[in-house]
């Protein structure tokens, strides 16, 4: 079972999310939170899988919260989604780089919270990446990245696997592109993140970003 939290100041959103979730055999909404502050006492007391945050909350807003969550090494293994109105919200960006996982709009259909929730739970892929795309390069396109990436310890096939976790390529994808297997694709993704000391794909691609790695508008990585 997938255990969600739910974190809005809006009732009636709730009430949503707890409706659509708790129809699903495979999912349970373990608690609800009207703030950010609660949301994090939950997480530390229920250990979900994934959280819904809200971005703007009372007492304690959704990204505070999530930098919070994404701080404690106690909740490795929780989740974020992020909920916001506009996906244009640049507060997504900064989300992402405290350690949610992705994003997700919240007049979304039913059908792509629930594939959403399922995404991130299995740690595969950024959440709506034609939505996803868009918002980074929109960002990532006011920076100025540094002329050379900092590739750490990567071997020269995990850097081209980073290229292609950053242009969206889920890890099926990616052992598609390169001929391997869907194991052998995700033991290098994970190698990566343990590498660039990173918490999740979602910041794996504010890493290519931020270092100059890929380039605004999801042209081809350098």
């Amino acid at each position: 079972m997938i255990s969600v939290l739910l974190a809005d100041d809006q009732t009636l959103v709730r009430a949503g999310f707890r409706s659509i979730l708790s129809g699903e055999p495979d999912m349970i909404v373990s608690g609800e939170a009207d703030n950010g502050e609660r949301a994090v006492a939950l997480s530390r007391d229920l250990r979900p899988d994934v959280v819904l945050m809200d971005i703007r909350m009372p007492v304690l807003d959704g990204l505070a919260a999530t930098r919070l969550i994404g701080a404690d090494p106690d909740l490795a293994a929780v989740k974020v989604i992020m909920l916001t109105t506009y996906e244009t919200d640049e507060n997504v960006f900064a989300a992402i780089r405290a350690g949610a996982s992705g994003f997700l709009l919240k007049d979304a259909e039913p059908a792509d919270l629930i594939r959403a929730v399922r995404v991130v739970a299995g740690g595969e892929a950024l959440l709506a990446p034609s939505v996803t795309r868009r918002l980074i390069a929109e960002v990532a396109v006011r920076r100025v990245p540094p002329p050379a990436p900092d590739l750490g310890a990567l071997t020269s096939r995990e850097a081209e696997i980073a290229d292609l976790v950053a242009q969206g390529l889920s890890n099926e994808e990616v052992a598609g592109r390169l001929a391997i297997s869907h194991a052998t694709a995700k033991t290098h993704v994970s190698r990566i993140l343990t590498k660039l000391g990173l918490r999740d794909r979602a910041q794996l691609v504010v890493w290519a970003y931020e270092s100059g790695r890929a380039l605004p508008g999801w042209l081809h990585p350098r």
